[in-house]
């Protein structure tokens, strides 16, 4: 990332921790830039100094997804834990020692719980999903949030292989995008004007 994005992210950090948020599309590349973000602010400031917490953490697994009748929707905002992941933002802000957050893994397509790791000195959380400004509780404990655009075919066929490299045919990866993935894509983009900032999804320069 460049300077710019370094000196924003290093101008939220106050007395306290500060959380930002990198919103998008499925498949406009927020966990990329989120990930880089945090090892960027690490060769400046010393491991520790920034933390990455994904909203895919709080998946519901696929028994209570079976149970609501929602697997088939995966992905869509109700087959999150929102209200979880509001509280651990806000449980983030405050805490003055580690907390465990979880992780997703796309191999098994299941979150686990408590994979990862926030230290207590961290003073930037860098946290990345769909849906940070499509949920009120958990906009509300951003400091800032970033939305990443990228041109539409190019984010979709990203999404396209994403689902094959983690098993789906080409034909079922295609229906996946069309019946899931791109209707969530309209969701998120109709919120997308309650941004503070816009990124370029293909050099991750800021763009207006």
């Amino acid at each position: 990332m460049t300077a710019d994005h370094l000196s924003a992210c290093e101008s939220m950090v106050g007395q306290g921790r500060a959380v930002l948020g990198i919103a998008g599309q499925p498949g406009a590349g927020k966990s990329t830039i989120a990930q880089r973000l945090v090892a960027d602010l690490a060769a400046a400031h010393g491991a520790g100094f920034a933390a990455y917490v994904p909203m895919d953490g709080f998946h519901l697994g696929d028994r209570a997804l079976m149970a609501l009748g929602l697997l088939d929707r995966k992905g869509a905002p109700e087959t999150f834990d929102d209200e979880g992941y509001a509280a651990a933002l806000a449980r983030l802000r405050t805490a003055s020692g580690p907390v465990y957050v979880p992780s997703f893994d796309r191999v098994l397509e299941q979150p686990i719980a408590a994979d990862l790791i926030v230290p207590a000195a961290a003073r930037l959380i860098i946290t990345e999903g769909n849906y940070l400004l499509h949920w009120p509780a958990v906009r509300a404990q951003l400091n800032q949030v970033w939305f990443v655009r990228l041109d539409p075919d190019v984010r979709r066929s990203r999404l396209i292989a994403r689902h094959v490299e983690f098993g789906k045919s080409p034909a079922e990866a295609e229906e996946w995008v069309r019946r899931v993935d791109e209707p969530n894509a309209d969701l998120v983009v109709a919120s997308a004007h309650l941004a503070d900032r816009f990124v370029d999804g293909v050099t991750g320069a800021f763009v207006t």
